[in-house]
């Protein structure tokens, strides 16, 4: 329990000295209670009544931060009543103290004056909190009755008055304490110590990390009863990461460009150091989420405060001692001002750097990581292999011509998906071009240098090439990873002004490798024969996917000024930045249509421009050769999930193999911050172990969590971590951030509120570090990611650490429909197609609706296409339909699957060949081109599933294909199993109709007798 004092003293309280019968230091005590937040707000002050009066006066110097507090209202109780006390004046509000009178109804005694009451709007999961205004009703006859005190107060003669006495000033709990680093100084303690200081533009408050720096606008008072220091005393232990934080206040004018130097530190006898290269500043750069080295450019306003994060690693076998040196800070124009640092290194060996336990902030280290960052590459892929122009990879091969851009692409899996054939198939009907044309559209023809490859290993490829067309450059880069990523940036540059028509990229599909798009504002289906798009900031779309099952190709346009937007309804609050290039002024689109009859072109357009001389225009695009990897059937039907945290005995009882647990709960209770209840954690994985289960943990980017240790440090950075919004959301985060965030997913029965991440960050670093640590540590079996916030390098690292550190660890992606006007209307699967060569399975059915036709089924939620499978979620899906794609639905979330589950093992599905309805090998079709059979093949036994899209009932016949099945007619039975919930038992005979209802089907077994 928070039970805190903090000495006021008369020397920086102005009012205090003008008020005689205060003029003693006043000792405030912060404290908790237990009262309902929901109906009286997250903080009181105790006030202390010592007799029988009809009015009392209070003084309360509460030291708020919050802003206009006059405008909020107060709730008054007697702790003996606990009725809102009506008869209360309001003489003073302000942020620095509130003067108030009231009638103490219940007599002498404890009242509680409730001073951040809130209501609470919006939904459950997205609370909008606001806080009324003054609701004051004080009788007027009470008022009349005590106008004598009224007036003593306006003569700031309140010797004789009745008093309230503070005696506490409290918060629900310790996590919505004020106390002590928001708990503000006033206006005349601040200008107090300016005037102490005449000779410095800006103040330095070194800080030990127990009291993360929050506030901006305001000094916390707890620096102006300490005082200006020059010098910090830490005491880390061996093998440490150490770390502590500066604030530095603006005092004469805004401060730019902050310079931070670092000397050794020495020990005493000057014989051992802890060079000044181990220290480092979070807030002036380090590494981001690609790898590379960056610099910050930090501006701190006239009057703010801004915090200054370091670190230190200690070696484990350092000498322990007093380790002495200084930190350097100068500013462009203004004063340099060191401070003394000395870290008293102790003999202890700290376990595992400190980051067991959060609150060391040890952590901090991980934004600057470079773990995973490698060109290794992980199961299922192979080493790419160069051979002159050629790059092959997993069941694909890159053909390039001499200009960067490919000639051909050959694919080699199977119409099924469930292997790699020896002979390919091209997809391109010819080569891809980048075309320019002059104002009179007249192509222009490339003069050719040749292709230059610059780096070749087993993930990735490099090449450059330099091309002239008249007065105009194009360099192009190219570069090609063990997954099928293709990268290309297209630098377009002029000699001399230049009129031109167009320039455009165009890719020739062929016919038979074009059956399906998705994309551009269309839902997954059959490609129309033509289509046309246009740029529209408001939507989330920059290109296409476009194939058949065993083969396509997913284009993305971008320029040099790409940020991966948000997403999962936070889009527009930061949409896609269009490409200067491809978009130009909106004259830019794609235009897709059937050349001739084998022949579908992709042809992307920027329109007409004049290209100036000196300027440089990006036309960066990137490709995605599908299907990334063989489905592997075999882990979609061993692998049975159940979705949610319950006894591990509870699980297993329902046949499950492999749980999801989620947020919200006993071992992982805070979103995306899964280190607090380590103990809890580690046990229920333990206890799942040793029983034969796997357990993975809800654990994204998107939003983290206001539980997270370093979350004050992490805001420090500005909006490098945490994204630019409107404020507002629950009482927390108004109360502690104020302003400048975008609230998230809450949860009301931890009080758990989030806020969104601004994109790609330093933020990833941590995210892969924190993976390693938990796979480690707690032996998670890998991730559940609901929803994408960071791209597809970050998710190959995250392969890569779950492969090094947990064989057979599985990461499943689930998505909610996000073609929506909030979402800017993407595909889910054309938005995380760059994620799927690292994921095991999706979950895309929420929003999805069922009844959807199968070509949306088959290209946005089946995964077939990319090489993945996928389970259904809305309603639990749609169970006939779903096995025609391998899905089942997901426990505890669709009833009881244990019954198809039963089916599968009796048949042996695991070692069955999956052979889909899209595929010309599938050796059983149905009559009804709305009814529609997959088969699961064995030796001389197969599973036929039939689901029906048909709007009435139907009756159907079935084409067997006897050969391909190797199943003898004459001796052949049609069994459908009783499963319940699903069908009843019947025996069909070969040729005898099969009656399907509609929306349903059948499992049926085919065998020889």
């Amino acid at each position: 329990m928070l039970n805190k004092k903090l000495l006021i003293t008369t020397a920086y309280l102005g009012f205090f000295t003008s008020l005689s019968g205060f003029a003693q230091p006043v000792e405030l005590k912060y404290g908790t209670g237990n009262w309902n937040a929901d109906t009286l707000g997250n903080h009181r002050v105790v006030l202390k009544v010592e007799k029988e009066v009809d009015a009392v006066y209070a003084y309360i110097p509460w030291r708020r931060s919050d802003s206009n507090p006059e405008k909020k209202d107060m709730i008054l109780v007697a702790e003996s009543a606990q009725q809102r006390i009506l008869n209360l004046v309001r003489i003073n509000i302000n942020p620095e103290f509130g003067e108030i009178v009231f009638q103490p109804q219940a007599g002498p005694g404890t009242y509680f004056l409730y001073y951040l009451p809130y209501r609470t709007g919006g939904s459950r999961n997205y609370p909008k909190v606001y806080y009324p205004i003054p609701n004051d009703r004080p009788d007027h006859s009470w008022i009349s009755g005590i106008k004598s005190i009224f007036e003593k107060i306006a003569r700031n003669n309140i010797n004789d008055l009745p008093k309230a006495k503070v005696v506490e000033i409290q918060s629900i709990d310790e996590f919505n304490s004020f106390y002590p680093m928001e708990v503000i100084a006033t206006g005349e303690e601040v200008e107090h110590i300016i005037n102490q200081h005449p000779g410095l533009s800006y103040l330095l408050f070194p800080e030990d990390r127990k009291y993360p720096i929050r506030m901006t606008k305001n000094l916390p008072y707890k620096w102006i009863s300490e005082g200006v220091k020059t010098s910090f005393t830490g005491k880390p232990e061996r093998n440490e990461y150490y770390a502590f934080q500066f604030g530095l206040f603006a005092l004469k004018s805004d401060i730019e460009d902050l310079k931070i130097k670092f000397s050794n530190l020495t020990l005493k006898d000057g014989n051992e150091k802890i060079p000044g290269k181990a220290l480092t500043c979070f807030n002036t750069g380090g590494i981001n989420w690609d790898g590379k080295h960056f610099d910050k450019v930090i501006l701190v306003k006239k009057g703010n405060v801004q915090a200054l994060w370091f670190g230190v690693d200690i070696p484990e076998n350092i000498t322990p001692g007093l380790y002495k040196g200084t930190i350097t800070i100068s500013t462009a124009g203004l004063e340099e001002q060191s401070i003394d640092l000395a870290l008293d290194v102790q003999p202890e060996i700290s376990e595992d750097r400190g980051d067991v336990e959060p609150w060391r902030h040890s952590r901090m280290r991980w934004l600057n990581s470079r773990l995973a960052f490698d060109d290794s590459i992980v199961s299922p892929f192979i080493p790419l292999k160069l051979q002159v122009d050629t790059i092959s990879c997993l069941g694909r091969k890159v053909i390039l011509n001499e200009s960067g851009i490919p000639e051909q692409i050959i694919n080699y899996f199977s119409p099924e998906v469930t292997n790699i054939q020896p002979e390919g198939h091209s997809l391109l009907a010819g080569p891809i071009e980048f075309i320019i044309e002059d104002g009179k559209q007249k192509k222009l023809k490339w003069k050719k240098k040749g292709l230059i490859f610059t780096k070749e290993t087993e993930g990735t490829i490099e090449w450059k090439t330099e091309n002239e067309v008249r007065d105009i450059t194009i360099e192009c880069f190219g570069k090609m990873e063990f997954d099928g990523f293709l990268e290309f940036r297209l630098l377009v540059s002029a000699q001399k002004d230049i009129n031109l028509k167009d320039i455009r990229l165009e890719i020739p599909i062929r016919k038979e490798f074009a059956k399906y798009m998705m994309g551009l504002g269309l839902k997954g289906r059959v490609r129309p024969d033509e289509y046309h798009w246009k740029w529209d900031q408001m939507k989330n779309q920059e290109g296409a996917w476009i194939g058949n099952v065993n083969g396509g190709i997913q284009y993305s346009l971008r320029g040099a000024n790409y940020s991966r937007p948000l997403n999962t309804n936070f889009y527009l609050s930061k949409p896609l930045n269009l490409p200067v290039s491809w978009y130009n002024d909106g004259k830019g689109g794609s235009d897709i249509f059937e050349k001739d009859e084998n022949t579908v072109i992709i042809s992307s357009y920027s329109g007409p421009r004049v290209l100036k001389a000196g300027d440089t225009l990006y036309f960066n695009f990137n490709l995605l050769l599908t299907p990334f990897k063989p489905i592997d059937t075999k882990e979609q039907w061993s692998t049975r999930f159940y979705h949610r945290f319950d006894p591990v005995d509870t699980i297993l009882r329902t046949g499950a193999n492999t749980v999801n647990v989620h947020h919200a709960n006993n071992v992982n209770p805070y979103i995306n911050y899964p280190f607090i209840h380590q103990e809890e954690m580690k046990s229920y994985i333990e206890e799942a172990h040793q029983k034969g289960l796997k357990v993975k943990i809800y654990n994204t980017i998107r939003e983290l969590s206001n539980r997270a240790a370093e979350f004050f440090a992490i805001r420090s950075l500005g909006h490098e971590i945490f994204s630019a919004g409107p404020g507002d959301g629950f009482s927390w985060l108004q109360e502690h951030l104020g302003e400048d965030y975008i609230p998230a997913w809450f949860v009301p029965h931890l009080k758990d509120a989030a806020i969104i991440n601004s994109g790609m960050s330093r933020w990833h670093n941590y995210y892969v570090e924190g993976l390693n640590w938990l796979t480690k540590n707690m032996e998670i079996d890998g991730l559940y990611i609901d929803d994408v916030a960071f791209d597809r390098t970050t998710m190959k690292r995250v392969r890569k650490i779950l492969d090094r550190n947990r064989n057979g660890a599985l990461i499943d992606l689930h998505s909610a429909n996000q073609f929506n006007v909030r979402d800017g209307y993407a595909n889910s699967a054309n938005l995380y197609m760059e994620h799927f060569p690292y994921i095991n399975r999706l979950w895309f059915g929420e929003y999805f609706d069922k009844d959807s036709p199968p070509d949306f089924w088959l290209v946005e939620m089946s995964g077939i296409p990319y090489g993945l499978m996928g389970e259904m979620l809305q309603d639990g899906g749609n169970q006939y339909r779903g096995m025609l794609y391998g899905m089942t639905a997901r426990l505890p979330w669709a009833g009881n699957l244990r019954p198809i589950w039963e089916i599968w093992d009796e048949f042996g599905i695991q070692e069955s060949e999956m052979i889909g309805y899209w595929s010309p090998n599938c050796p059983v079709k149905t009559n009804n081109e709305d009814i529609l059979a997959t088969v699961y093949q064995k030796k001389g036994k197969v599973l036929v599933s039939i689901g029906s899209w048909a709007e009435e009932n139907k009756i159907i016949e079935l084409s067997v294909n006897w050969d391909k099945m190797g199943i003898n007619p004459s001796r052949a039975k049609i069994r459908a199993p009783y499963i319940e919930n699903f069908q009843k038992e019947r025996t069909f005979k070969i040729s005898e109709p099969i009656p399907v209802e509609q929306g349903k089907g059948w499992l049926l077994i085919i065998l020889e007798e």
